[in-house]
């Protein structure tokens, strides 16, 4: 059973991992390519559609961990573990106090409201997102290796 949760935790930190890396260094990349409107936009959509499932998944990652690190505790590789959960945890905290305010805002705007200041506030995301993107890669690493 514990072989399971740990194949299971590690796919879903996995698969989370690979979204938000897309984000970072595919679709926004290619949302800031686009016209001014469209980019935005997009960028507005993708921030009401991720807002809406990105805080479940990363904290059904965490408490994956968690059982995982409990559950194993008597086993190899449970510093891996806990380490790849305090990463999981500093990734929320960075995403409450740090993300989520620019994202909440972001999702609203449209061409007519957007602030003057939009595309630095969304730049300013971008570089919160790629530190909160190594550590998430991190944290995925550490899993991996605590399968081995």
């Amino acid at each position: 059973m514990l072989n399971a949760l740990e194949v299971f935790t590690t796919v879903v930190v996995g698969v989370m991992v690979g979204v938000e890396f897309s984000v970072a260094f595919v679709v926004n990349p290619i949302l800031n390519a686009l016209p001014a409107d469209s980019g935005q936009l997009g960028r507005a959509h993708g921030g009401r559609m991720l807002g809406a499932v990105m805080p479940v998944w990363y904290i059904t990652s965490l408490v994956l961990v968690a059982v995982w690190a409990v559950a194993g505790r008597h086993h190899h590789g449970t510093g891996l573990v806990l380490t790849a959960g305090a990463l999981l945890a500093l990734s929320v905290i960075m995403s409450i106090l740090l993300l989520v305010p620019i994202n909440n805002r972001g999702r609203t705007w449209t061409p007519d409201n957007r602030p003057a200041d939009w595309k630095e506030q969304m730049n300013r995301w971008d570089r919160l997102h790629h530190v909160r993107v190594a550590v998430i890669i991190a944290a995925f690493a550490l899993l991996a290796a605590a399968l081995a």
